[in-house]
């Protein structure tokens, strides 16, 4: 019997996040062999607020939350990566923490985040911009067929921005453990029992994946940025970047729906993004299997995590 959750995850260095009913938990494969589980307790922004918990606002507000855990779960991964040398602090780090003391954490995430956005913004919505500028140029002056073109620029450098991280050695192993989250939540969502072996029997390719969520801010972009009209190239630019967190609140509306929704539209438009996981996703091992169930286990609060784990319980 199929069971509806809302459980979602993240892949990081040879391990995954899981967000359930439970907390988040972070299963990490140390290079022992070793299955590391830090568990916490965590109560979404929009749960805590009611007008956090607002449609569209949600959208934005769940982005902002999933990229701070994201940064905390990629560092806690890359923890037991570090080779020994790299672990005496920097000049900068002892400076850094001087300056800031115990607020250092906070800040480096929050201008990790800043950054983040700055180049996302900067490669996604402002190059495409001034690209599509140059077809008015050469004269094209419909707006709509001018978005329409600075969309198709946004997607083809999306595409090859994936395409060319995926050719790199360490992410190719982050997007097999992408497939392993993948295939652990569907194993769980269809209630089958959570081994390896039922695990990938399922599908890698999920509706709610974040990678359907980026495309999907490429295609709403194209909508809402074309009722603003093509003038001075500053205020395109102002425009896509104020509009930035309705594209994103507009976009988890419609995941949001898709992921619960078995119509043929919602087939239909889950397709393109779906189609898209197969530059995000690889086909993940037995063993990148079992650290996915370990978390997801740890995370919706299920007992009998993997054997021979070890638990960390951070609150």
């Amino acid at each position: 019997m199929k069971k509806r959750t809302s459980v979602g995850g993240q892949a990081v260095i040879e391990g995954v996040m899981m967000r359930g009913v439970s907390g988040i938990a972070t299963a990490v494969r140390k290079p022992d062999g070793e299955i590391v589980i830090d568990k916490k307790e965590s109560i979404p922004y929009t749960k805590r607020n009611k007008l956090l918990g607002f449609p569209i606002i949600r959208g934005f507000v769940s982005l902002l939350e999933s990229m701070i855990i994201g940064i905390n779960t990629l560092n806690y991964s890359a923890t037991f990566f570090e080779d020994e040398e790299e672990r005496e602090p920097s000049k900068f780090d002892k400076w850094f923490e001087k300056v800031f003391k115990d607020n250092s954490d906070d800040v480096l995430i929050g201008i990790t985040l800043f950054i983040s956005f700055a180049v996302a913004a900067l490669l996604f919505f402002i190059l495409p911009t001034f690209a599509a500028n140059i077809f008015k140029k050469v004269g094209i002056q419909d707006t709509i067929q001018l978005n329409v073109i600075e969309g198709v620029i946004r997607v083809m450098i999306f595409l090859l921005y994936i395409y060319m991280i995926g050719k790199m050695e360490d992410i190719n192993r982050v997007f097999q453990y992408h497939g392993a989250e993948h295939k652990a939540i569907f194993c769980y969502e269809n209630g089958a029992e959570l081994t390896p072996e039922n695990a990938q029997k399922f599908t890698r390719f999920h509706p709610r994946c974040g990678t359907n969520f980026l495309f999907l801010v490429m295609i709403v972009s194209i909508v809402l940025f074309s009722l603003t009209g093509w003038n001075t190239l500053i205020e395109r630019i102002l425009y896509r970047v104020i509009l930035l967190p309705v594209v994103s609140g507009v976009t988890y509306e419609i995941i949001k729906w898709m992921g619960n929704s078995d119509s043929i539209i919602s087939k239909v438009t889950s397709y393109p993004g779906l189609t898209l996981q197969k530059l995000t996703t690889r086909e993940p091992d037995y063993e990148q299997l079992e650290v996915a169930i370990a978390a997801l286990k740890s995370a919706e609060g299920i007992e009998d995590t993997a054997s021979g784990s070890q638990l960390s319980m951070n609150n």
